[in-house]
């Protein structure tokens, strides 16, 4: 008689696939007069902290918009091979600058004003590089902060089995390269097509494109759109995304204690500008309070750090350092 293999328990697969990075031995956080046991904000720091700075916003949301266009403007004035080149890395990285912001407006953070924070956060910067302009990802999001690595986490695979060796990292970045890992993420909304469930997300998406692609039309070179937005989405955005987010959670466990959900990494001007921008770099912080606009973090950071929740041992000195050790096939003391 043949037997079927039980189907492993939520449980059964944190155990197994994830905490490669964890800690176990950190010191217990008892509180300040700051911050609670757990690190949020006590409610006269948290009312400082979640104070959503509308004009800074504003400024940075215009900026973040207009510097495709000012990118794509040069390389059609220089008119030559190696500006499209260059162009790639730089608007790909400007893609992630404006899924930084969807994500702040998906935590209701971009603006006070709630239908301005998503008709600007979510349906426009959200829209164009290529999303759908909808709510599904607020959903999906908040399933990952109401419990890391949980039954009901949206990344829990891109999170597990660090450390890993490099050659099974160097495939990954492959995948970025070639744009198997893009058309994963795409894939849906042309599938979506033929389902009248997803239809309108697809249909959402398809029309953000074709007015991202009108634009390259009227600046009278439409071919650019593949060069310009196509391939940097699908190359260069999947490699600074993955570094991203192995450096948020890679490695890191299901566990009350956020400082084992989430890594610290000390941030430098450089990664800021590359791919954790608008603070986002600040991802503890974020965690242990997600009501914080991002504009604070780094305020909130130093109180995690200053009062002790954040020991020294804790905290990577580099996000080099950090993905040496994920990218090691067994962990390494930061």
């Amino acid at each position: 008689m043949s037997s079927t293999a039980a189907t492993p328990t939520h449980d059964e697969l944190v155990a197994k696939m994830t905490g490669g990075m964890a800690r176990s031995d950190l010191p217990a956080f008892e509180g300040s007069e700051r911050l609670r046991p757990d690190g949020r904000p006590k409610p006269a720091f948290r009312a400082q902290l979640r104070r959503i700075p509308n004009a800074i916003n504003a400024v940075e949301v215009i900026a973040t918009l207009a510097a495709p266009m000012a990118v794509i403007a040069a390389v059609i004035a220089i008119d030559h091979l190696l500006a499209i080149v260059a162009a790639v890395p730089i608007i790909g990285t400007l893609q992630l600058r404006m899924f930084v912001l969807h994500h702040e407006a998906s935590h209701r953070l971009l603006f006070s004003n709630r239908w301005l924070n998503d008709r600007i956060g979510i349906n426009l910067v959200g829209w164009f590089p290529f999303g759908t302009g909808a709510h599904h990802y607020r959903r999906g999001h908040a399933n990952h902060h109401r419990d890391e690595f949980g039954p009901r986490e949206p990344d829990f695979l891109l999170y597990s089995f660090y450390p890993i060796s490099w050659p099974s990292l160097r495939r990954k970045f492959m995948r970025d390269v070639v744009g198997v890992s893009a058309w994963r993420i795409v894939k849906p909304r042309f599938t979506g097509l033929a389902k009248l469930r997803f239809l309108p997300l697809s249909l959402r998406f398809f029309a953000g494109q074709a007015i991202v692609f009108a634009a390259f039309w009227l600046s009278g070179h439409p071919w650019l759109y593949l060069f310009l937005w196509v391939v940097p989405f699908f190359t260069w955005y999947q490699i600074i995304n993955r570094l991203r987010a192995m450096a948020e959670h890679g490695g890191m466990t299901r566990t009350p204690d956020r400082r084992n959900t989430t890594h610290h990494i000390r941030q430098s001007w450089l990664a800021r500008v590359l791919f954790v921008p608008f603070h986002v770099g600040y991802h503890l912080a974020h965690h242990v309070d997600s009501g914080v606009p991002a504009r604070n973090l780094k305020r909130l950071n130093r109180a995690l750090i200053d009062d002790g929740y954040v020991p020294a041992e804790a905290s990577w000195p580099t996000y080099r350092s950090l993905w040496r050790a994920l990218a090691s096939g067994a962990a390494e003391a930061a």
